[in-house]
């Protein structure tokens, strides 16, 4: 396995993450940074308890380190809305307020989707 996107076919990958587990969603946060830095377009769809990764603090996974790295790096991130509000929670300016018609346009647009759950 080569670090360049050079042969791969991917042009754009979709990862939706759905869970709260401080190492898998810095594991997520680490592939999209990675593919991003191989030219691949990354969006990041928070679903389930994947809406609380923001707010997971860990000493040995800084997730909110990696989420914002992400998004300084240009990866979309987006959080189900009504995952939020059913943890009385809100959207950010790092992962704004989307909705299952996101989720679905990530799904189906992107070359390859990932879950992480």
């Amino acid at each position: 396995m080569s670090g360049s996107n050079a042969e791969s076919s991917v042009e754009t990958l979709g990862i939706v993450l759905e869970t709260a587990d401080p190492e898998r969603a810095w594991n997520a946060f680490r592939l999209g940074l990675t593919a991003l830095d191989d030219g691949i377009d990354v969006s990041v769809f928070l679903l389930g308890e994947g809406v609380e990764a923001e707010e997971i603090t860990d000493e040995q996974f800084d997730i909110r380190d990696r989420m914002e790295a992400f998004d300084a790096e240009g990866g979309e991130l987006l959080a189900c809305g009504t995952c939020l509000e059913m943890r009385q929670s809100e959207g950010s300016e790092v992962c704004p307020i989307s909705t299952m018609s996101d989720l679905l346009e990530l799904v189906t647009t992107s070359d390859q989707v990932l879950t992480i759950g």
